[in-house]
């Protein structure tokens, strides 16, 4: 039985991020090495250095900016998202997903740019030539994540990547897989299907009742009816 991520991975990459910074000398503002070479200097898989980097920019240690590398935090980190993460359930978690994303993926039938849609089906491809669970759930998170860009929306996509952080540490350890990837007829699958190709069909009621079926079904699967 195979439960992912590993814990103990993901926390020793921590550790080994946290220790770079303090013993290289890295001040508020400046800018960590590419992940490529972190991956070479600390040992660590590229997925399992990627974990310990959203739960170090989690904490407020580190910030990201996409195109321009990691950064430490010139702020004390926060433990705004940390506490809140430890009062959620799972079916808080999924609640709260079952009242954004739906709407989101509304806008994004709407809003949508050529350019989005076609993003929106790469990753959805992406997601079902996985070749195992750890990069199924890194392909999935770009799914959703694509859709909530495809709004062009970024109070919409600030508050999915806020709701989205907090999952990662809600769910973190409350999956339990029993295969070594997703199998060919992975509900997921059909279900991305839906919502992508409402969204290129600029049908906001079908993409919110596709994306409200999928995260049921997620919910159903993983935690039990909400």
């Amino acid at each position: 039985m195979l439960i992912t991520p590993e814990p103990s991975d993901r926390e020793a990459a921590i550790f080994a991020v946290q220790d770079l910074i303090a013993s290289g000398g890295y001040r508020p503002g400046d800018r960590l090495p590419p992940e490529r070479e972190l991956i070479v200097s600390l040992g660590f898989s590229r997925n399992t250095l990627r974990k310990a980097l959203e739960v170090l920019e989690f904490r407020g240690a580190i910030w990201r900016h996409v195109g321009k590398g990691t950064f430490v935090s010139a702020r004390e980190p926060s433990a705004g998202l940390s506490d809140l993460s430890k009062q959620v359930s799972p079916v808080h978690m999924m609640r709260a997903r079952l009242s954004l994303e739906p709407a989101i993926a509304r806008e994004a039938a709407i809003n949508a740019s050529e350019e989005a849609v076609h993003r929106i089906h790469r990753f959805r491809k992406m997601a079902q030539e996985a070749s195992d669970w750890d990069q199924y759930e890194t392909q999935d998170d770009a799914f959703h994540r694509s859709v909530a860009e495809a709004t062009g929306n970024v109070l919409l996509l600030a508050l999915f990547d806020q709701l989205n952080m907090v999952r990662r540490a809600v769910a973190w350890n409350a999956v339990v897989r029993k295969t070594d990837r997703p199998p060919r007829d992975h509900t997921s699958f059909s279900e991305h299907d839906q919502i992508a190709s409402a969204i290129e069909a600029r049908d906001p009621a079908v993409a919110h009742s596709a994306m409200r079926a999928h995260l049921g079904s997620v919910s159903a699967r993983l935690f039990g009816e909400l």
